[in-house]
């Protein structure tokens, strides 16, 4: 049974290739347009609203919904830094397209450079040479100009993702630095199942599954400085650890 699972796994992913490059064909046009309006929330706005559904189109076609819980922590008029644990490269086009509203998450710079899906990858993020200490710099004022412009912002403190057995990685600072620094909400969330879709030990293979995307209360970070960084980072991963203990689909 485990050769023909083996052999169904690889041909579902190259199925849901197959799928993406069709279907990312079709929404670069819409999106390519959309690059040349001006107004960078405006732009952001829209290019999010066709990601959305060029996303909601292609999971449900790999049969790989996306159940979504806690929007209503997201407030009219309240902008927020949202926190995502990260295991697999499903975990990007699933959590940004999961915010309601305009948000750009903190990106390598190196895929930027793919064709055509360069174009989509650039349109929704901050990009950062992870070699370049300038290139950092300037990306942490970068991600502070989308919160002040009323913008999301998706990051992942993990950092890389977390192919171990813990529920999560230890998190770097970056995120937290940037929510107290524009005196912005932090809200937690937690993806589920984006692992089991692409497991980190098995090349080019992939497997069916629906995915959990759960948004958890926000966190304030009013009168905090940064000085309380190291504090509000070991909070928000206390948070998200528990409910990822309490909540994690059994396998």
């Amino acid at each position: 049974m485990k050769w023909i699972k083996s052999v169904f796994g690889r041909l579902f992913a190259l199925y849901a290739l197959v799928l993406f490059i069709l279907t990312l064909v079709v929404i670069i046009i819409p999106v390519w347009f959309s690059t040349f309006i001006r107004d960078e929330y405006k732009r952001t706005s829209i290019i999010m609203a066709e990601l959305r559904i060029w996303m909601a189109v292609y999971l449900r076609l790999i049969c790989c919904p996306v159940k979504q819980k806690g929007l209503q922590h997201f407030k009219s008029g309240q902008n927020y830094v949202v926190v995502f644990n990260h295991n697999s490269l499903m975990d990007v086009p699933v959590s940004t397209t999961g915010i309601p509203g305009p948000n750009k998450t903190l990106a390598k710079v190196e895929i930027a450079r793919v064709p055509v899906f360069g174009t989509i990858y650039k349109a929704g993020s901050v990009l950062v040479d992870r070699s370049s200490e300038q290139s950092r710099r300037s990306s942490l004022e970068k991600m502070k100009m989308v919160l002040e412009q009323g913008m999301h912002l998706a990051l992942y403190p993990e950092g890389t993702r977390n192919k171990s057995n813990k529920p999560l990685k230890s998190f770097y600072e970056g995120a937290f630095s940037v929510a107290i620094a524009a005196q912005k909400p932090v809200i937690p969330a937690l993806i589920f199942s984006t692992r089991s879709i692409l497991p980190p030990d098995k090349p080019f293979y992939a497997w069916p599954h629906s995915i959990g995307l759960h948004f958890l209360e926000p966190v304030g970070t009013g009168g905090l400085t940064q000085r309380d960084v190291p504090m509000l980072k070991e909070k928000i991963f206390g948070i998200m650890s528990d409910y990822y203990s309490q909540h994690a689909p059994v396998k």
